[in-house]
Parts: C-alpha cells; sequence; structure tokens
C-alpha cells in the first residue's frame, strides 16, 4: 500500500511524503524536497560576482575577481555535498531496527541504522523556531548504564516538515516503542 501527502516545511518549501507499508512490520516513509532552484543559484553567483567587479574596480587587483570565482565554486560544491538535502527515508523494521537515509543533491548519500533494542522510544518533541512552535520526531536511545535513562537523542528528519499530523500517524502503531 502506497500513499502520498504534501507538506511544507518549517521555512515554507514544499515537501512530498511517499509512505509505503510492505508489511505489518515493515513501514518506509520517504521524505522528497524539492531540487535546487537555477534561478536562486543565478541569483546567488550573480550577486557574488558583481560585488567582486565593484571590488575589483576600486582596487584594480584581479586577485579578487580569481578569489570570487574560487569561493563562489568551493561554495556551491560544500552546499551540495554537506547540506542540501533531496530526499529522506525511514524504514521501520519492527523486530529488527530503524534506518535512516538521507541523499544530499551531490549523489552523497548517508545512512544510520539504530537496532531496535536500542531504541527506548519514538518522541514527537517541539521547539520554538522564531516566533513558532514546531514538532519534530526524535529517537529516545538506551543508556547502556542506566536502563531507565537516556543516552541520546536522534532527531529522525534533517528537514523536518512542521506536520504534527504526521509525526503522529508515524509515531503512534508502532507497540514496539513503548517504555
Amino acid at each position: 500500500m502506497e500513499e502520498r501527502c504534501n507538506f511544507s516545511d518549517i521555512d515554507g518549501g514544499h515537501l512530498a511524503l511517499q509512505r509505503r507499508c510492505y508489511s505489518p512490520s515493515c513501514r518506509e516513509f520517504c521524505l522528497s524536497c524539492p531540487r535546487l532552484s537555477l534561478r536562486s543559484l543565478t541569483a546567488t553567483t550573480c550577486t557574488v560576482w558583481l560585488v567582486a567587479y565593484g571590488l575589483f574596480t576600486l582596487c584594480q587587483n584581479s586577485m579578487v575577481l580569481s578569489a570570487a570565482i574560487f569561493i563562489t565554486l568551493l561554495g556551491l560544491l560544500g552546499y551540495l555535498h554537506f547540506v542540501k538535502i533531496d530526499q529522506e527515508t525511514l524504514l521501520i523494521i519492527g523486530s529488527l531496527g530503524i534506518q535512516m537515509t538521507s541523499s544530499y543533491a551531490s549523489g552523497k548519500e548517508s545512512t544510520t541504522f539504530i537496532e531496535m533494542g536500542k531504541v527506548k522510544d519514538v518522541v514527537i518533541n517541539e521547539a520554538i523556531y522564531m516566533q513558532k512552535v514546531i514538532y519534530y520526531l526524535c529517537i529516545l536511545l538506551k543508556d547502556p548504564v542506566e536502563p531507565q535513562g537516556v543516552s541520546q537523542v536522534v532527531p529522525v528528519f534533517q528537514v523536518s516538515p512542521d506536520a504534527l499530523p504526521l509525526w503522529i500517524q508515524i509515531r503512534v502503531p508502532n507497540p514496539d516503542w513503548t517504555a
């Protein structure tokens, strides 16, 4: 069974959620973000280069232009490789664990697997962002020293939609996550 829903992130950008249910104990949630806009990329590049040309006009040093091109290219590569996430996937296998995968715009993928035995609970956490309360999904990991304690709080999606009904859908039907 597959469902699709649309949400917005905390900045108002559009996100698409695809929910797949392979079996009662195996579900996948795939959150897709919009691709990098050519318009915003061009506007940023032009702004940086116009400032560089203005500085070049003032100081007559060609190193300013070379540095602006170099910094723009390095900044773009860094943004695509470390910041811009195209897709995030949460795969929940009831008896095995939780796998979280982030696919970046550069093609890099980052995967984290958490064994179900290490999961204490999955909670909906709240935070204040600017002048707004946002909700996000977190996994609480058991403390190996103190069984009643929490060793770490792991946010599930890095590109977090501000959609409380979505978090309730993901959180509620998992009886394995009771403390």
